[in-house]
């Protein structure tokens, strides 16, 4: 690995299960670089050790992420390269580094991706809901409020969407995802590359009540299906019919559109007659 005046870091992605899934790029990474940033030491030495790679490691987590950037910095100043890992898969991805990388691409210093597996990809290739579009909601608050008000931001969110999960919450969120999003179809993946890998292909109302009588285990990755488009639009119209037709003929005429024109245009969108509009509105004034 040549050597820049300043050192590069390179963000090393690593198995989220079974070790045989790493690179080959990864482990060469690994074993030339001068240390390795580690969101858990002791989960990243059984990964070395595996592979039988001797490296200085330095604790990198998210509560100590900030003030170890200047470390960081020192390190690449004097020439060092560097690798940043998580405890699995890609690190930044809801890991540690992301103000660290912010930090070291506004001062132009050097970084190099090494990619590997991700959990979100690995686990929608095989949900079965849609995976071309989609949106990665990482982790909830663990806050009940910030969390609801989250997902009522999402109510209308017409992408798949994919969160992760620790298994001990996962119930209290599928009640409130229930509540906010109503019936949709769901996959449940725990486990992902592990021995005991699982694809729980679901509903809210049906996965609620499992967990109650069986409880879950293992790394969850939960994604729900997107709102239908055709439910959306519904809910508009019946949203829309709610309000009075001498309200909206107001609305539209306050917008400079004529009085008639109003009539047919509010007429059309609640799919009754024009008469019956305009017997409504008839003591409005033009």
């Amino acid at each position: 690995m040549e050597k820049d005046k300043k050192g590069t870091l390179y963000i090393v992605g690593t198995p989220i299960g079974n070790l045989g899934d790493i690179t080959i790029r990864a482990i060469e990474t690994l074993k030339s670089v001068d240390v390795i940033l580690a969101e858990d030491t002791r989960q990243t030495l059984k990964l070395l050790n595996h592979f039988n790679i001797q490296k200085h490691l330095v604790s990198y987590h998210r509560h100590n992420e900030d003030e170890k950037i200047k470390n960081v910095v020192d390190f690449l100043d004097s020439g060092k390269d560097l690798a940043l890992v998580s405890d699995a898969g890609m690190p930044v991805i809801s890991d540690p580094g992301q103000n660290l990388i912010k930090y070291l691409v506004a001062n132009n210093y050097n970084i190099v991706t090494i990619p590997g597996v991700t959990a979100v990809i690995t686990a929608i290739v095989k949900s079965g809901l849609d995976s071309t579009r989609f949106t990665f909601e990482g982790f909830l608050s663990i806050n009940k409020k910030q969390r609801k008000q989250r997902l009522e931001s999402l109510k209308n969110e017409e992408r798949t969407m994919v969160f992760y999960e620790a298994p001990h919450k996962l119930l209290a969120t599928l009640k409130d995802m229930y509540e906010v999003f109503g019936k949709r179809n769901i996959c449940i993946a725990r486990e992902l590359t592990k021995l005991h890998e699982e694809y729980i292909h679901t509903t809210f109302e049906e996965a609620i009540s499992k967990i109650e009588q069986f409880g879950i285990k293992g790394e969850i990755v939960l994604l729900i299906e997107g709102k239908d488009l055709s439910v959306l639009e519904q809910e508009i119209k019946e949203k829309q019919n709610k309000i009075d037709s001498v309200t909206l003929v107001k609305e539209y005429m306050s917008k400079g559109i004529s009085k008639k024109e109003a009539i047919k245009q509010v007429a059309k969108q609640k799919g009754v007659t024009k008469n019956e509009v305009y017997q409504e509105c008839i003591d409005i004034k033009e």
